[in-house]
């Protein structure tokens, strides 16, 4: 299968890393297009195919990826519009807040509609650990959505969904991976004024973390039983727990999540 990604910015060129690190692919069959000579010479150094042209990408590619900022997504679908081939190529679009009606819109040619998928990953992609949703927009059948499942559960999990949970799934875990990172940059500062150095302090709080991840996805509990297991009576943890609470610390994370999916 040949995979093209158009725009390699932060989250396209992380899908790219992916694609290079995972066994989905072969490198030879990995197109990149990008205006910027620096990002398509990161990428050919790499092994993969990297152009200026988002139609030579789009051409022959078995799956378009379009990965740019949602003001310019119109444009770059006119621009390669010409050069799909409806019945034989798939079109992910991966730009948050773009809808499908508008995607129909633009790339209607005569009552003829390109499978069209829409995509949000997150940048952990690049480490194949991405929480990914993808809704099968349009002119999507079976085959097609099993083809671009696939390709992203190479590179993480994905959950199939609907369009209007979209901005709920980009808070929770797209935006969301940003806001597990300041927590654990604010524990590792907590931890430089409990006496560690800085390095040694963000080692410490992404090794618990990442050991927390580990014990839940092994034991199936539910967060609150396993807190309670390290949850003394009396203890130092509840003590750190209820201090956080009075600080407002669930609250802060759903008003959080709910700015971010308005």
């Amino acid at each position: 299968m040949k995979i093209s990604i158009i725009g390699a910015g932060a989250m396209g060129g992380a899908m790219a890393e992916g694609l290079i690190k995972g066994d989905y692919v072969n490198n030879e069959d990995i197109c990149v297009a990008d205006p910027s000579r620096t990002v398509r010479d990161h990428f050919a150094n790499m092994g993969i195919t990297a152009t200026p042209s988002n139609q030579l990408a789009a051409q022959g590619a078995d799956m378009v990826c379009v990965v740019v900022k949602p003001w310019l997504v119109e444009s770059v679908l006119h621009s390669i519009k010409d050069v799909l081939d409806y019945k034989e190529q798939v079109l992910v679009v991966v730009a948050a807040g773009v809808k499908a009606s508008d995607i129909k819109t633009w790339m209607d040619k005569g009552g003829d509609m390109i499978p069209t998928f829409l995509a949000i990953p997150n940048i952990a992609i690049a480490q194949l650990q991405s929480m990914t949703f993808i809704v099968p927009a349009l002119a999507a059948e079976q085959q097609h959505t099993e083809q671009v499942k696939a390709l992203f559960d190479s590179m993480g999990q994905t959950i199939i969904t609907e369009e209007s949970h979209l901005a709920a799934g980009t808070t929770l875990a797209s935006c969301g991976i940003a806001y597990a990172m300041r927590y654990i940059r604010a524990a590792a500062e907590g931890g430089v004024e409990l006496g560690f150095k800085a390095d040694d302090a963000k080692h410490i709080v992404m090794q618990t973390v990442k050991g927390a991840v580990e014990l839940l996805e092994a034991s199936g509990l539910h967060p609150e039983a396993a807190i309670d297991l390290v949850t003394t009576p009396g203890g130092v943890t509840i003590k750190g727990l209820n201090e956080m609470e009075h600080a407002g610390f669930t609250s802060s994370v759903i008003r959080g999540l709910k700015a971010g999916a308005k």
